[in-house]
């Protein structure tokens, strides 16, 4: 691997330089950052690089953790995906947006580090005795079904491996997964999804958890496979299925085991369960159990804001999942309790089309749209807190400050904490007296 940068305080500062290639540790070669970690948390090291002129040069060591050695790594190979899937969200974009976006990743390295969800579909006998030696747990797959010949049908893959035994394999030697379905109506609901949850639950707690979440399907499928979502009627029939087997396992197995996401809860036109039933919530960015805990954050500390008087005018945008939840359970306090004049619009999803309705989806140019249209009943503009990237891009690649400068007006990214977003709202206004606590130092306060 190709060196970036030595910290000054490694013993290695004054003899590698950034464009050094590390070679191997105690003779055997490093395929990536984990394995580097992993292979160089012995007591004594023996470990070779090679300059940029293939001169090398051999340090030994003993008694220094990887992070002493203050090294970092271009490691910026990722394994791509080799599937074909009916449902494929890359699949559904046109040209223009954010690189990253086309990207179809299928590395099991990813799913340790930052829980992608991946198939194990080009995963090797190889990459299943790496998982289990460097014990890179938990992971998150992908399965969709575990009927095989389904499942090959849905991915489109003919070379795939049957996935309850790939799955055994990991669990059987400690190897903790957190599963998903990708749900597509009269495809592999119904009797398949129950064969599916049934299946999966058979390996808890191996397998911890599972998360079924509807199809996304944009306006941009030219040419891809006929597939529909879920309508209200649909929605209702997979919670009733969910629930069912949720009340079974919590009597087999002491957990619910599987759960379906905010979104069916949306389209289902139900109300979200209390924050209890999540349990541990362990599928939180996969949107299980997301808005509710929003709400339950929210009204936690809201009594911090009882005494907050701002004539200030704010808008907050949203998507359509989390407008019904965010205007019938929060807007009323915030409205009629605390007397803020804050405004809830949703925002129509015409870039994807308005069957996509998470708030993570809406382009800039969408939103900055409807910023337009109620620019005279706002000061302050509020964005969904997951709307833009780490570079401050939108979808459409456009930038926060050229939308903040086309717009005329402050706008701030929320906070998966409405407090917080309140607190920095009306920090600076001089017309409020917010009797908000500032934690002590070393103190977390949780709002």
């Amino acid at each position: 691997m190709k060196i970036l940068s030595v910290e000054p305080s490694s013993p290695l500062f004054s003899y590698i330089r950034p464009g050094y290639k590390l070679l191997s540790i105690n003779g055997a070669a490093v395929d990536d950052v984990i394995d580097y970690q992993f292979k160089a948390s012995t007591e004594k090291l023996n470990i070779r690089f090679s300059d940029p002129a293939g001169k090398e040069l051999d340090f030994d060591f003993e008694g220094y953790y990887p992070a002493e050695l203050g090294l970092t790594f271009d490691d910026r190979r990722i394994r791509t995906c080799k599937n074909d899937c009916i449902f494929c969200f890359v699949h559904q974009q046109p040209q223009g947006m954010r690189r990253a976006l086309y990207i179809e990743d299928e590395d099991f390295r990813l799913s340790f580090t930052h829980g992608n969800f991946v198939t194990l579909s080009n995963t090797t006998d190889a990459d299943i005795a790496r998982i289990i030696e460097q014990r890179l747990s938990p992971l998150y797959v992908s399965v969709h079904a575990t009927d095989d010949t389904l499942r090959r049908c849905m991915l489109r893959n003919e070379k795939l491996h049957p996935i309850i035994p790939r799955l055994k394999q990991l669990t059987d030697n400690g190897i903790v997964v957190h599963t998903q379905v990708v749900l597509c109506p009269d495809i592999n609901d119904g009797e398949q999804l129950e064969r599916t949850i049934n299946e999966l639950a058979a390996l808890y707690p191996g397998i911890e958890t599972l998360a079924v979440v509807p199809v996304g399907l944009t306006k941009f499928r030219g040419n891809l496979p006929n597939l529909k979502g879920y309508n209200k009627e649909q929605a209702q029939v997979v919670l009733r299925q969910i629930s069912k087997k949720q009340k079974e396992n919590l009597k087999k197995l002491g957990t619910r085991f599987v759960w379906g996401s905010d979104e069916f809860y949306v389209a289902a036109g139900q109300k979200l369960p209390r924050k209890s039933f999540y349990e541990e919530m362990q599928q939180f960015e996969n949107g299980i159990g997301m808005m509710r805990e929003f709400i339950y954050m929210f009204n936690k500390r809201r009594s911090r804001f009882k005494n907050l008087k701002s004539k200030k005018r704010v808008l907050f945008l949203t998507g359509n999942s989390a407008y019904p939840y965010f205007s019938s359970e929060i807007m009323p306090y915030i409205n009629n309790e605390l007397g803020l004049n804050v405004q809830l619009h949703m925002v129509k999803n015409r870039f994807w089309g308005e069957s996509v309705t998470v708030s993570g989806l809406l382009t800039g140019q969408d939103l900055l749209r409807t910023a337009r249209m109620k620019k005279d009943e706002f000061d302050t503009l509020v964005l969904p807190p997951n709307c833009l990237n780490n570079d401050n891009l939108f979808l459409d690649n456009l930038s926060f400050s050229q939308f903040e400068t086309a717009l005329g007006k402050p706008v701030l990214i929320g906070q998966y904490n409405l407090a917080e977003t309140l607190k920095e709202i009306y920090q600076n206004d001089s017309s409020n007296s917010c009797n908000y606590r500032t934690p002590k130092r070393g103190q977390v306060l949780a709002i």
